[in-house]
């Protein structure tokens, strides 16, 4: 979604000191530090900024520089803004109006994914997502006339591109959105600008879990199941990425449920029916655009069309899952794998719980550049004896003494837990919101006896507002549900005790 409004950082914003993301200090007292950045609301969904530096000033010349460039690039590509230049541009008809050469190179990229996708990806798709919205608000079926109609719209020609003269001429009154890789387009814009500002070692932007990695860090990335639904949920796979993009796509995070049944939002343009065959497609390659478009592509085409088209690419590797649990990789994707490892929980006589604590949090929502949050969430036992810390934000060294609860009980015993700084890439999801889980098991992986256990959620502001919500929860009994409310930088909190999912 091309959207830049109400930001707000989410987070981590910290440093930290890690040889695997250092290239040859400049002298022998420099070495490379990690700078995390988390914002919220920015083009639809979540951004993050990893930059690898010799100082604090160049991290916060390369996270302007990304901003900057995804605000300038909003105000071209926005289907959302309508002040934006394509906003403007779609609004006419049968003129051949001079475009900016960002527009006119992502209109140029429609027309070639068109063509060579056979028109698995088209702007004009919109048409059908609001045709199978409207199915959701009326709780109904469209028609197959409705359909047929929609096929029929979207086959037509919608623009005619003069590369001489730079100008779009706007032919069809189909509506269109640019979705499909804008995004990665402003990604790959974002980080070139951001490495021709500053001397960076590795900068990593992230947007809704696609992303570019440059410059001498070598990633992990984990790659979210796409039938877990929770922030700290394991992995499907892990990967080391260096120098390269990463796109995922697909249908677990956003869509329509009509009549108990759920609907992907990706839709395929060729029938005018959401995709459902694929529920997870990621992509990595040397191109953000490529990348993004095949990650979407992937999920609306047959896995053999898209392994064909695949085939026929340099330097594409993929993974694609489908809803029957498949898997389909590329030839060389385990080059790309990196070793999960096992956890192996010692032994105290105590079964695994059969339910858990599923937390919802919602950010209270910010505008403009709001101030870096800080939050800490953690169970505590019937003794308020931390047993598990499931999430912590922080700023390393400066800011987790503002979390002064949890640092108060547990600050001491503060060990940096190296999947905090992983990557993840994701079907993009709304933003502000965050699920968490937690199963009954301690730090080590122990499961505990059931009883009174206590959530504590604990939020805090950069110059800004604090809170502190707990709710105990006896989980000896049946299920149970709670909604907490927050004063300042919590929107809420809900709290289901309940049986574990079985798709995870």
């Amino acid at each position: 979604m091309l959207k830049f409004r109400n930001i707000y950082f989410l987070g981590l914003c910290l440093f930290v000191s890690q040889s695997l993301f250092a290239k040859e200090p400049i002298n022998e007292k420099k070495t490379a530090q990690l700078h995390i950045a988390h914002y919220e609301n920015v083009l639809g969904t979540s951004l993050e900024i990893k930059t690898s530096v010799y100082s604090e000033n160049q991290a916060t010349i390369a996270e302007q520089t990304v901003l900057n460039e995804i605000e300038r690039l909003s105000k071209i590509l926005s289907s959302y803004d309508a002040n934006s230049e394509f906003s403007k541009w779609i609004e006419t008809n049968h003129q051949a109006i001079p475009v900016s050469k960002e527009l006119f190179s992502v209109l140029q990229l429609f027309d070639q994914w068109r063509s060579r996708t056979n028109g698995a990806l088209d702007p004009a798709a919109e048409i059908v997502n609001r045709i199978w919205k409207e199915a959701a608000a009326n709780s109904s079926l469209p028609s197959q006339e409705i359909l047929n109609k929609a096929i029929a719209d979207v086959k037509q020609v919608h623009w005619i591109l003069d590369v001489k003269n730079q100008t779009a001429t706007h032919v069809s009154n189909a509506p269109l959105k640019l979705n499909s890789f804008a995004k990665s387009y402003i990604i790959q814009s974002a980080v070139d600008a951001a490495m021709h500002a500053t001397d960076l070692n590795g900068l990593i932007v992230n947007i809704g879990g696609d992303m570019v990695i440059k410059g001498s860090i070598n990633e992990r990335v984990w790659i979210s199941n796409p039938k877990a639904d929770a922030e700290n949920d394991a992995p499907i796979d892990q990967l080391f990425i260096q120098g390269k993009s990463i796109a995922t796509s697909g249908n677990y995070r956003r869509g329509e449920l009509i009549n108990g049944q759920w609907f992907s939002h990706i839709v395929d343009p060729r029938t005018a029916l959401p995709a459902s065959e694929v529920i997870s497609a990621t992509v990595v390659t040397n191109s953000a655009t490529d990348a993004g478009a095949l990650a979407t592509a992937f999920n609306v085409m047959s896995p053999s069309e898209s392994i064909a088209m695949a085939e026929n690419m340099i330097d594409v590797d993929y993974l694609i899952i489908t809803k029957n649990g498949e898997h389909f990789e590329s030839k060389h994707w385990k080059k790309l794998e990196a070793i999960l490892p096992t956890i192996v929980a010692a032994k105290n006589g105590q079964k695994d719980w059969t339910k858990e604590i599923v937390i919802g949090l919602e950010l209270a929502p910010q505008t403009g550049y709001a101030k870096r949050p800080f939050a800490a969430i953690w169970i505590e036992d019937k003794d308020q004896k931390t047993v598990k810390t499931i999430a912590l934000w922080y700023n390393k060294g400066r800011w987790l003494p503002d979390l002064r609860d949890w640092y108060r009980k547990n600050g001491s015993s503060l060990a940096a837990d190296p999947n905090t700084f992983v990557s993840i890439t994701s079907s993009t999801r709304s933003p502000g919101k965050y699920t968490m889980k937690w199963d009954g098991k301690d730090e080590k992986g122990v499961s505990l006896k059931p009883g009174k256990y206590t959530v504590h959620i604990e939020v805090a502001r950069e110059h800004g507002g604090y809170d502190l919500l707990e709710q105990e929860i006896n989980c000896a009994n049946a299920d149970q549900q709670f909604t907490l409310k927050g004063n300042s930088e919590v929107g809420s909190v809900n709290l289901a005790y309940k049986i574990k999912s079985t798709e995870n």
